[in-house]
């Protein structure tokens, strides 16, 4: 995802504001909840008066000051009420008066909204009305806005309910409203192949059509066009050279790739755990897809003792809207990861029958209510730091730091667009992974090391191409093909520093806080049906592939614990170093990564492997980098292919806005996180 340059100097010049402004998000909800960001958007008018919508309104709590220290201190190794969660009875001692519901209730039934329901704890109350009946109850206006190919809704004028009412609202749902996106994506490699499958061939295990030895031995390779000069010569290691396979991970090679099979063998999977899925719209042969898959993987089948899929909402109308919507891939690669990594738990996938920041908080709330899971899962991302209003923020928060009091993960995927085009760490995190009670998840590649065959080489996912050769043409210099993808990252300019981000550089919540494998050009198969044939596809990945395969983790540690472990984020950031596998820098000074040689009418130019990626590395020059077949315009050529340059994000030993904190592995992380 990129910015014009307008957008971007916009961009960077609101962060700065936000940052000297002492930007604080409550402080901001009171006096004025309009969202800074529709500065950096186009305003495309009133949104229409008659589209019905749902809000959630959170009331203000009796002492939240004292609610945010007593969930802070369930995090505190040194607190006496460390890890002894809230209990639904602990919880309504926080909740306003019954009168002050009703008031609220009332004024707004009075502009014409309809009461849907009040959560069982007494904070929220969620309704039902036209744009109109919203505008009217909280005095604003509501516009759609354009940013950068996505639109959006959000108030142009202080929203606050009328009258008495207002003063017993801390904040709302809905108004500001985002449509989250799926991050399930997949490489457009030609190799990434689809297989159709029968009956027969589920018993034969999957397809022989990928590979985990991504990285061949260094060679070298000359290039010559259809011209005398320029000429080239390439040396280095080379990417998935044989046409015959893509690099994918299939269950029991992940298990390797991650320490999975020592935890096996320590008798632990997950069992007595439920991990809760967060989706949208559903789609009919979710479960017999995944069950392919692990008949396939000889996993364990999902049965009604196992799997269930909950609509709290209903089921929606069409039960092909997850394919019409694109999350029947998402739903796809949740169930049949997550289950891989934690086959002996349980698994609900929990359906929403809209994709935006009210709906999902929505379900979660449901899940957090009615105790259905302690680690759950939501891959998608709704909108930049940057351009996320104090509505829409302090709602999520509202809704995560109840989770949180009853010792439950609610873990995002960051985003697969490395900095969001920001050119910035600052104001990139995606929202809501970037919430103080959210776990972020961010992304890693995983491949082959050459030079010590049986290991392997974990990156940060952000990968980068650089064209050498275009059909007959070698190119000199080589061509720059730009940022593929990459997990996202960086400073909130909204959410200051959680206190267990003390040692952590800048002055906002920092994100992501740990990792796994996301990278689609080293990334897993999923078993889908397209239209009425059931297919193995490989090359998916994303951070869609990573918080699946992270929460699953979360709940073996949960088995291993023996109770809820509560909010990942603050207990990883606690682990002494080596907790978790660090992602380190790489180096380009090894023989291994590409170098050449261009030689034209004025002599030769000798290029270095960071050389190839001028521009490129800010100042981070730790990558792996492979020669690899390209296809551009139905041409055959070659490039230079970097994994671990994420954008502007970038690795560094210890804690980075890239990675996190690093990678779970095997016991070591297990252990660590569970120890007392």
């Amino acid at each position: 995802m990129k910015l014009q340059s307008t957008f971007r100097c916009v961009a960077l010049m609101l962060s700065v504001l936000f940052v000297l402004g002492g930007f604080s998000a409550y402080a901001q909800q009171e006096e004025n909840n309009v969202p800074r960001g529709i500065q950096l958007a186009k305003d495309l008018g009133l949104a229409d008066a008659s589209a019905e919508i749902d809000i959630t309104v959170h009331l203000k709590l009796n002492d939240k000051a004292a609610f945010d220290k007593a969930v802070d201190a369930l995090y505190d190794p040194a607190s006496p009420t460390f890890h002894k969660w809230m209990s639904d009875a602990d919880l309504r001692m926080y909740a306003p008066a019954e009168k002050q519901r009703q008031i609220v209730r009332q004024e707004l039934e009075k502009h014409g909204l309809t009461v849907l329901s009040t959560d069982k704890f007494g904070f929220t109350i969620r309704a039902r009305g036209t744009m109109a009946n919203v505008e009217s109850a909280f005095n604003t206006e509501i516009h759609q806005f354009e940013y950068n190919g996505s639109t959006y809704r959000a108030n142009v004028r202080n929203a606050r309910l009328t009258g008495e009412a207002g003063e017993y609202v801390a904040t709302v749902a809905g108004i500001e409203s985002h449509q989250a996106q799926p991050l399930a994506v997949r490489a457009i490699d030609p190799r990434a192949a689809t297989v159709k499958l029968s009956e027969s061939a589920l018993s034969k295990g999957f397809p022989p059509y990928s590979t985990t030895d991504c990285l061949s031995a260094p060679a070298t390779y000359t290039l010559q066009g259809s011209t005398p000069l320029p000429t080239a010569v390439y040396t280095g290691t080379g990417l998935l050279l044989s046409a015959d396979y893509y690099c994918d991970y299939l269950p029991n090679q992940l298990w390797t790739a991650m320490g999975l099979d020592e935890v096996y063998a320590a008798g632990y999977t997950g069992a007595g755990q439920t991990i809760v899925l967060v989706e949208a719209y559903g789609y009919p042969t979710l479960e017999k897809d995944a069950n392919a898959f692990f008949k396939m993987a000889n996993l364990p089948q999902l049965n009604s003792s196992n799997f269930s899929i909950v609509y709290p909402e209903g089921k929606p109308s069409n039960p092909n809207l997850g394919i019409l919507e694109r999350w029947n891939s998402e739903m796809a690669m949740d169930v049949e990861w997550s289950h891989s990594v934690a086959p002996g738990a349980n698994i609900v996938v929990v359906i929403s029958l809209g994709n935006g920041d009210e709906d999902f908080q929505y379900v979660i709330s449901y899940a957090t209510e009615n105790n259905l899971g302690n680690s759950v899962s939501n891959s998608y991302e709704e909108n930049e730091d940057i351009l996320a209003g104090p509505l829409e923020q302090t709602s999520w928060d509202d809704t995560l730091e109840v989770a949180s009091a009853k010792g439950i993960s609610v873990n995002f995927s960051v985003g697969d667009s490395g900095d969001n085009g920001l050119g910035t760490p600052l104001g990139a995190p995606g929202v809501p992974a970037v919430d103080p009670h959210a776990t972020a998840i961010g992304g890693t590649s995983i491949l082959n090391d050459v030079a010590n065959p049986g290991s392997t080489i974990t990156t940060a996912w952000g990968d980068r191409l650089i064209i050498l050769q275009d059909g007959n043409v070698v190119l000199d210099p080589p061509q720059n093909y730009g940022f593929v993808y990459g997990g996202g990252g960086g400073e909130s300019v909204f959410w200051p520093k959680p206190s267990w981000q003390h040692a952590l550089p800048g002055t906002g919540r920092q994100t992501p806080d740990v990792s796994a494998l996301a990278d689609l050009n080293t990334g897993v198969p999923i078993v889908i049906t397209r239209g009425r044939q059931q297919n193995v596809e490989f090359g998916w990945g994303g951070t869609s592939l990573s918080c699946p395969i992270f929460s699953a983790f979360w709940a073996i540690a949960n088995e291993k614990a023996g109770h809820p472990l509560g909010q990942a984020a603050p207990a990883i950031a606690a682990l002494p170093y080596g907790g978790v596998q660090d992602v380190l820098p790489t180096t380009d000074s090894t023989p291994d990564n590409v170098t050449g040689v261009i030689t034209d009418q004025n002599g030769s130019t000798t290029y270095s492997a960071s050389d190839l990626f001028s521009g490129l590395l800010y100042g981070n020059k730790g990558f792996t980098s492979a020669i690899t077949p390209v296809y551009l315009n139905g041409n055959m050529g070659l490039g230079d292919f970097g994994f671990g340059l994420d954008s502007s994000l970038t690795v560094r030993r210890g804690w980075d806005n890239a990675t996190g904190w690093g990678t779970p592995y095997g016991l070591t992380f297990i252990n660590a996180v569970t120890a007392k």
